[in-house]
């Protein structure tokens, strides 16, 4: 995906230089090609899986469209994650509607739309029954189930521990069946866990499987012969350039751990999984002008991208690759690289060895493709940035950058003022 041509970083065969002239600054750019790249990687790793794509890794439609193209299913936290799945094209009985407080209204539009859901509490179950009763109509369901599982990743990701907020605790799972059991217009079909984000470690994944294959067996005594087990997604990408599991990993360390549970059923329940980082992280750069270099404490480089458009480094403390996108050279000084945000907090990169960076300069941060734009805000009166795809020699625009009229969007000023 990235490569350089006399000094200058290039996406696929686009120049980032002629991308920033082209587009302006900040903007993400992404290539086709990785994407392929990446979603082809699972295709292979997992051929007779279901892959459910992440959206909240990264819901721009275009890239959407690109993952559903390619048969994966869509894994969905809300009524807005929903509406673009489905107008990305996947195909509604591969879209699973996840979440922990799903309102009355998100649950309705989930039935209406003929979506799986997995359920995560008891409260939610019920309404589940009652909405469906009143739509007239059955609702295949899974149970998130709770495994208490570390998966060694950063507290604000890790999602399977007992302390967590998401899932029905693993010792109250076979009440969760019994009562589902019971109610005339839920079917439980499936089962599904998430034990975090960011995984650089297979073997947290096995231990969820070996968990989770426990509660089947028990189930199935029950009279409940599942069609799918949903291990979640989480499988961690190379931000730091020290190497990362790849979805062959993944599946050489998950599938004993499944053949196992197998053995141990009269059905044959599917393995779904839900990647959304180890698709899209790596697709895409976050490219950045330099406003001003300030020497002092440190060497502090000052640029128009902030933690409004990437807040992973300073939400997590997250590391992302930077180079100096329009020139190379020795590794000369020391920079940090901060943002314009009225935050102290609103670092970007810290103590980098850099060529001399100078005012006008390119800045690329790497890895920004998942939990990037995504997470982006207007905070300080920022409109947020274009969005550009590169596909060899090609660029296509999108997602426009937004204009200040777009600050005002919704906006409505009372006529008693």
């Amino acid at each position: 995906m990235l490569s350089r041509r006399n000094g200058i970083l290039f996406v696929e065969d686009v120049s980032t230089v002629d991308i920033a002239e082209k587009y302006g600054t900040p903007v993400y750019v992404t290539s086709k090609l990785q994407l392929e790249k990446n979603v082809e990687a699972y295709k292979k790793a997992f051929p007779n899986a279901e892959k459910l794509y992440a959206v909240k890794a990264n819901n721009n439609l275009t890239i959407m469209k690109i993952i559903a193209s390619n048969g994966f299913g869509a894994d969905v936290f809300s009524d807005g994650e929903l509406y673009l799945s489905l107008l990305a094209g996947f195909e509604r009985d591969k879209i699973l509607f996840n979440g922990n407080s799903k309102t009355d209204a998100e649950i309705e539009m989930g039935i209406r739309a003929g979506v799986k859901f997995s359920v995560d509490s008891f409260d939610e179950l019920r309404t589940i029954e009652s909405i469906a009763e009143k739509e007239g109509k059955k609702i295949e369901i899974a149970f998130r189930i709770n495994p208490d599982i570390d998966p060694r990743t950063h507290p604000k990701i890790a999602t399977g521990l007992k302390e967590s907020k998401f899932g029905i605790p693993e010792e109250q799972a076979l009440k969760a069946y019994e009562m589902a059991l019971k109610m005339k217009k839920v079917v439980p079909v499936g089962i599904h866990c998430h034990i975090g984000s960011q995984i650089l470690d297979p073997s947290p994944f096995v231990l969820a499987m070996q968990k989770i294959g426990k509660i089947v067996a028990e189930i199935e005594k029950m009279g409940i012969q599942l069609d799918f087990i949903d291990l979640g997604g989480g499988l961690g990408i190379d931000y730091e350039g020290k190497g990362a599991p790849s979805p062959e990993d993944l599946s050489k360390a998950l599938f004993p751990a499944y053949e196992e549970l197998l053995s141990n059923l009269k059905a044959e329940p599917k393995l779904w999984l839900e990647p959304g980082r180890s698709v899209v992280g790596n697709t895409t750069i976050l490219l950045t002008k330099v406003n001003a270099v300030k020497k002092g404490y440190k060497n502090f480089v000052a640029v128009d991208a902030g933690f409004n458009l990437l807040i992973r480094p300073a939400m997590y403390g997250s590391y992302h690759r930077v180079v100096v996108a329009n020139k190379e050279g020795k590794e000369e000084e020391l920079y940090t690289i901060v943002g314009p945000i009225c935050e102290s907090g609103d670092i970007l990169a810290k103590d980098r060895m850099l060529p001399k960076v100078e005012k006008g300069d390119l800045i690329a941060i790497l890895d920004t493709g998942a939990y990037g734009f995504v997470m982006s805000s207007q905070y300080n009166g920022r409109a947020r940035c274009a969005e550009v795809l590169v596909s060899g020699s090609k660029t296509a625009l999108i997602r426009e950058r937004e204009t200040l009229a777009d600050l005002l969007a919704k906006q409505r000023i009372p006529e008693w003022i």
